[in-house]
């Protein structure tokens, strides 16, 4: 009997938790039905994500593009931008974070406070003051305003760091010490490797925030030839003429292929453990 309880207990766990991932995933799966359907079957409120007829041509509506300029291009854009700002800010903060977390010097508490104070600040109040010096060093409009902020660390991704430091033996860095190796040495021949499961962690948030970002490619880019994938979407949707729901939603579904496929390659080392990077025994 206790044994029947634990199965039908398992089952019911099973069977909500499969109820509740597919409400969650519902909504992606009828957007990638919509991208093989036309105008009318998405809007006639149908639930079914079964298309009526495969309309694959809204792909190649939707590549083409706008006024000559095909999505290749803001494919491109995007990857630039978005792997610019990654590799950077991968860098810059696991620089920063070492400072904090393994060097003493004067007024290190002072500028980790004000770090910390930062991630208070909604980024909306920063926007207009950004948006100004920027301009007057004449950097508006160009891509620089989004890539060269993260080559100066994110706050957010220097605390993870840090926390993940703290559990890395010091014992490490004084051993390099005594056998003649320098703070940068020991950075990066030591302290840098250990870092990997926080910089894989670091790779996709950062790579999810900065591909989806709509606000700052909204304000600093002005050239349909510079326009990244979330500002192209949103040209599909014309209210003074006819909006191919089709082509937009195919579209979107091959942007979310990068973000699926960085997640994909990189979830193997989200589970890794600091006991796989050389501190056993």
């Amino acid at each position: 009997m206790t044994n029947n309880k634990k199965i039908m207990s398992k089952l019911f766990y099973h069977v909500l938790i499969s109820i509740f991932g597919f409400a969650m995933v519902y909504p992606v799966l009828w957007m990638i039905s919509g991208s093989l359907k036309n105008n009318t079957e998405i809007l006639n409120g149908s639930l079914s994500l079964i298309p009526p007829n495969f309309r694959w041509e809204n792909f190649v509506t939707g590549w083409s593009g706008f006024g000559k300029i095909t999505f290749a291009t803001f494919f491109k854009n995007s990857f630039f931008i978005t792997v610019v700002a990654t590799i950077g800010t991968v860098i810059s903060s696991a620089c920063i974070s070492y400072s904090f977390a393994r060097l003493r010097y004067r007024g290190r508490k002072l500028l980790f406070t004000l770090m910390i104070m930062t991630l208070l600040l909604p980024g909306q109040i920063l926007l207009i003051p950004q948006f100004i010096i920027y301009h007057r060093l004449g950097l508006v409009p160009s891509m620089i305003p989004l890539i060269l902020p993260h080559f100066l660390g994110q706050a957010f991704f220097i605390f993870q760091m840090m926390q993940f430091m703290a559990g890395i033996p010091r014992e490490l860095d004084e051993a390099a010490f005594v056998d003649g190796c320098s703070r940068y040495g020991i950075f990066r021949n030591i302290v840098f490797p250990l870092l990997k499961p926080v910089i894989v962690t670091t790779i996709i948030i950062q790579f999810y925030w900065k591909w989806d970002d709509f606000q700052g490619p909204l304000v600093y880019l002005s050239k349909p030839q510079s326009y990244t994938v979330s500002i192209a979407l949103k040209l599909f949707a014309d209210a003074s003429s006819r909006t191919d729901y089709g082509a937009m939603f195919a579209m979107s579904t091959l942007s979310l292929l990068p973000v699926f496929l960085i997640f994909l390659f990189f979830n193997k080392y989200l589970t890794e453990g600091i006991s796989t990077s050389g501190l056993k025994g």
